[in-house]
């Protein structure tokens, strides 16, 4: 069965940090790339950051590049996101997903050709 679990979610004050997890099981994890995509309410899914099955190529969004860094364990199956300097704009509902066979790029600028989801964590960045 396959799944991606995230955790991590929480409530922080602007300026703060958080760190999402996502487990994944039931597949060959190694053969896909990650991401993490938000939702924030009224508003699309988009993509935040996604990395590669190799680990040297990663994309952000302009809005995250140098606040949140990705990253991911083939060994334990997890891939992390970072997340530093939270802003009320970062509120939102993160998901992980799994993609195979697709640029890096491509992962994050289109959500519909993730092949897994997991169920999201609500972030909520508020003072």
């Amino acid at each position: 069965q396959v799944q991606l679990v995230e955790s991590g979610g929480d409530l922080v004050q602007p300026g703060g940090s958080l760190r999402l997890s996502c487990a994944a099981s039931g597949f060959t994890f190694s053969n896909f790339v990650v991401g993490w995509f938000r939702q924030a309410p009224g508003k699309g899914r988009e993509g935040v950051t996604c990395i590669g099955t190799r680990h040297d190529k990663i994309y952000y969004a302009d809005g995250v590049r140098g606040r949140f860094t990705i990253f991911r364990d083939d060994v334990r199956n997890m891939v992390w996101l970072q997340m530093n300097s939270l802003t009320p704009e970062d509120t939102a509902v993160y998901y992980c997903s799994a993609t195979v066979g697709q640029t890096v790029q491509a992962t994050c600028e289109f959500h519909s050709i993730a092949d897994y989801w997991g169920q999201g964590t609500q972030v909520t960045v508020s003072s």
